[in-house]
């Protein structure tokens, strides 16, 4: 069965479901590298996506979101220019009742008595504040850093916004932009 869209997970309104040693059939994340671009190199300049609401991000939204920016940012610039870092780390398990839409469905499938779910991926579990990921570059390449940001937080399904989080005042005022610290 085709994967259900992003807006079917999106809010949540239970605990966590994250206790894997209970939970049979929990499928592996598919993001597995958290840590891109020059890792052991400090920036003077950390820029920072930020969730403004409260909900999940899917494994596969995680893993777009790192290649779509890992592409751009090493075409745009060379891997020793830039590092990049997802902070969101999918642990909730997501479950699914799925329904039979095929001619004789209704002899076979039971509806909503007993409709737990099955596991069927991961999800990050984001609150307002919260970091999804880090762009960390040199003064010279914010224009590329904020351009990466753009794209990035087109694959969340929510509202987000790009914070400084660590740099000097006149590339904040340059980009128009808040310290993360004056947000929380």
């Amino acid at each position: 069965m085709p994967r259900r869209p992003a807006r079917c997970y999106r809010y949540f309104d239970t605990p966590p479901y994250t206790r894997k040693e209970y939970i049979r059939g929990a499928p592996q994340p598919k993001i597995q590298i958290y840590d891109m671009g020059a890792k052991k190199k400090t920036f003077p300049i950390y820029l920072t996506l930020v969730s403004l609401e409260a909900g999940h991000i899917t494994h596969n939204a995680l893993e777009a979101l790192r290649t779509t920016a890992n592409r751009f940012l090493s075409k745009r610039l060379t891997t020793e220019k830039y590092h990049l870092r997802v902070r969101a780390h999918p642990h909730h398990v997501l479950r699914e009742n799925r329904m039979m839409a095929f001619a004789g469905a209704d002899r076979l499938q039971e509806g909503m008595r007993r409709a737990f779910g099955k596991p069927m991926g991961t999800a990050a579990r984001v609150y307002p504040g919260s970091p999804i990921c880090t762009i960390g570059v040199n003064p010279e390449d914010v224009d590329v850093a904020m351009e990466a940001m753009r794209r990035v937080s087109m694959k969340v399904a929510m509202p987000t916004r790009v914070f400084v989080e660590k740099g000097p005042d006149e590339i904040v005022r340059k980009l128009g932009l808040q310290r993360l610290s004056d947000f929380k």
